[in-house]
């Protein structure tokens, strides 16, 4: 089985349809790892693929703050603005569906999907000293997490804990062969707001047979994009850190 595992759309339509095209083919279904909305100008178009497309998606900090499930007062004010914008555009339905989202863990076929840690679905997971304080409490050997925005993640084996690299500079895709014997804590980076310093929108492809990770990075209309939120009158920061990744 072929999983396309995307994390952190935020309501980035043109992300988002770059990715669909780019993956084409070459998956049987889909997962997200939660954040479909918040920061960008799309959110319904997001939310209606996301319910009509995906098979499991957990809920991230900013679907729950725009579903009315979460206290903006910890926002920064551009999160905020963002969110209370967002939470005033979706329709009926998708403010259900949003309100609707497990939280993760979600098991599935052997492994798993989540948001921030196994522990706290609102925990940033970025440096290997984070990841090892998870690792006694996998309780699957391979789980995928969102919320940094930083693709990669981290290979947890008994000798220790070393980050996995994203994709380089000036090219789309890297292969990661999966061991036994060890954990992998997986982030297929964000589709629709990297902060990585790749601009590109990110996602991974988790063949289960083969055992392989295949980071992708696939460039998308960034000026689209900022088009919708320059439209919405939404902080001028949220397009202008989509032309640079951070």
């Amino acid at each position: 089985m072929r999983y396309l595992i995307l994390s952190d759309i935020h309501s980035n339509w043109e992300a988002l349809e770059a990715v669909l095209a780019d993956a084409a083919g070459g998956f049987d279904e889909t997962l997200c790892c939660g954040d479909l909305v918040g920061y960008g100008g799309d959110p319904n178009r997001v939310v209606e693929w996301a319910r009509a497309a995906v098979r499991v998606v957990v809920r991230g900090n900013h679907d729950k703050a725009c579903a009315g499930l979460e206290d903006l007062d910890w926002f920064n004010p551009i999160a905020r603005a963002a969110a209370e914008w967002t939470a005033s555009v979706l329709t009926p339905e998708n403010l259900d569906y949003l309100r609707s989202l497990p939280k993760g863990p979600a098991p599935l076929d052997g492994f798993q999907i989540l948001h921030g840690s196994p522990l706290d679905e609102d925990e940033y997971l970025l440096t290997p000293a984070a990841a090892a304080m998870q690792a006694p409490y996998l309780d699957r050997e391979i789980s995928f997490f969102g919320h940094t925005h930083y693709q990669g993640g981290f290979f947890c084996h008994r000798n220790g804990v070393r980050r996995i690299p994203q994709v380089r500079p000036g090219e789309s895709r890297a292969v990661l062969s999966l061991e036994h014997n060890a954990a992998y804590l997986i982030n297929p980076g964000s589709a629709g707001q990297p902060r990585d310093g790749d601009p590109r929108a990110a996602y991974v492809i988790y063949d289960s047979g083969d055992r392989t990770v295949e980071y992708r990075r696939v460039v998308y209309d960034i000026a689209g994009a900022q088009a919708k939120i320059r439209a919405a009158w939404l902080p001028e920061l949220l397009a202008e850190r989509l032309e640079v990744g951070n």
